[in-house]
C-alpha cells in the first residue's frame, strides 16, 4: 500500500480526479490521465449497449482525441485488485511502457503503483 499523501502532488492530483469522477458518475471505475504538456483528462466507465470502455481506456481516448502526443502517468480508482492488461496497453500505446499506472481504492488510497509495460 502506498501512503497518498505521500505521492508526488501531480499524482495526488490525478488520482483525486479519477476517484472524483468515480463518485459524480455512480460508475465502478474513475480514471484519469496527464499528458505531456500538464493537461489532465478524466473519465468513467462507459457502459452502453453498442459500447462499453474501461475508465482508464476512456480517459485514454479522450486525450488523443484532444491531441496529447503522450503520458506522464495514469490514475484508476477501483475496488478491483489490478490494472488490467487491456488498460495498461491503452496507455503503453500512449505513453510507452515505462509509464506509471496508479491504482487507488474507492477512499483514494493508492494499493498499485505499476507501469504500463
Amino acid at each position: 500500500m502506498t501512503d497518498s499523501s505521500a505521492l508526488d502532488p501531480e499524482d495526488r492530483k490525478i488520482v483525486t480526479l479519477a476517484r472524483s469522477a468515480r463518485a459524480r458518475n455512480g460508475v465502478p471505475e474513475g480514471a484519469a490521465v496527464r499528458d505531456e504538456t500538464g493537461r489532465t483528462y478524466v473519465a468513467g466507465t462507459v457502459d452502453l449497449p453498442s459500447l462499453r470502455l474501461s475508465a482508464l481506456r476512456t480517459a485514454v481516448a479522450m486525450a488523443v482525441a484532444s491531441g496529447a502526443k503522450s503520458l506522464e502517468a495514469a490514475a484508476v480508482v477501483s475496488g478491483a485488485g489490478e490494472v488490467s492488461s487491456e488498460d495498461r496497453a491503452a496507455v503503453r500505446d500512449l505513453g510507452g511502457a515505462a509509464t506509471p499506472v496508479l491504482l487507488a481504492g474507492p477512499d483514494g488510497t493508492v494499493h498499485l503503483t505499476t507501469t504500463a509495460g
